[in-house]
């Protein structure tokens, strides 16, 4: 990982997907050649993506994080994340395969609520990386090609289709998924679990209780504690607790944002009460964790 005094001033930076060219989008795929670095180089500093990546690589073997876990690409392998994770590249190198992106508002369309229940785009156990075999490389690298096509040549119903070809794409990853990280069945209280951190990602800054969250699912906060634990093993504040945790360290890790700051932008009251949250859930200070992770891993 490069070196942590060239972390940004201000909050790790965020990015909307758009096009090769830098207009927005929904949808955006593309063969990379093996050659040419596609990456825009603000990728080599921390930032959040807020769209799906999907990437299949056919040759390539450069260094990524996602939050706090290294990946090394690997050729025959397919490596996707979600929105909001944190992400830093530890250098510009090109790659032969194919990439395909495609925002939160993509899956909000009535034709493609159904992708949101997928695993690949649920990912219950936190995956980031799928092994490939031959039969498996060939239906994807087909599929990719054909939307790269769809993207590139237009013509009648070419949205229909590039939409369908991605479709297809989400559900044959998912079996896939299911096969490498263990199926995990849809159900309705399986789903409430899935709204309940939806709504975490959305309000953890400014919310920090179970009710209020309740209150926004429309459900008693009694009954949404069971269901949570009941799926997850764990009670509906230890997943409000965890995600203000793990927002935390990111912004200890990735930036220069005081202790101060950073309890601010949670939505804590003040240091003090910051300071005594975070050493309760991870055993140290927020000064001590900075130091000992940009230590680990400068």
């Amino acid at each position: 990982m490069p070196a942590i005094a060239a972390a940004e001033k201000v909050d790790i930076r965020r990015f909307p997907l758009t096009t090769l060219q830098g207009d927005p989008a929904q949808i955006v795929v593309y063969e990379a050649n093996g050659r040419d670095v596609i990456i825009d180089t603000a990728f080599l500093q921390p930032h959040r993506k807020d769209y799906y990546f999907f990437a299949f690589v056919e040759e390539g073997n450069s260094r990524h994080w996602v939050d706090f876990t290294a990946y090394t690409i690997k050729p025959g392998h397919f490596y996707f994340t979600v929105p909001h994770q944190v992400h830093l590249k530890e250098e510009s190198k090109p790659i032969k395969g194919f990439v395909a992106s495609f925002t939160e508002e993509f899956l909000m369309l009535e034709e493609n609520r159904m992708l949101r229940r997928l695993p690949i785009i649920q990912n219950p156990a936190g995956g980031h990386e799928l092994v490939l075999n031959r039969q498996d490389i060939a239906y994807i690298k087909d599929v990719m090609a054909k939307m790269v096509a769809e993207k590139q040549h237009g013509g009648d119903w070419h949205n229909q289709m590039l939409t369908s070809w991605l479709r297809v794409l989400v559900i044959y990853l998912s079996r896939l998924y299911n096969e490498q990280f263990g199926e995990h069945c849809i159900t309705k209280s399986y789903c409430l679990l899935k709204s309940f951190q939806e709504l975490i990602g959305d309000h953890h800054k400014q919310l920090h209780d179970v009710t209020a969250y309740a209150n926004l699912l429309n459900i008693t906060p009694g009954y949404l504690n069971d269901i949570v634990k009941q799926q997850s093993g764990k009670t509906a504040i230890s997943h409000i607790h965890n995600r203000l945790a793990v927002e935390a360290k990111r912004k200890l890790l990735h930036t220069d944002l005081s202790v101060k700051q950073i309890a601010d932008e949670l939505g804590f009251e003040d240091a003090a009460y910051f300071n005594r949250f975070f050493k309760r859930l991870t055993d140290t200070t927020p000064v001590s964790y900075r130091q000992q992770i940009r230590e680990m891993y400068s």
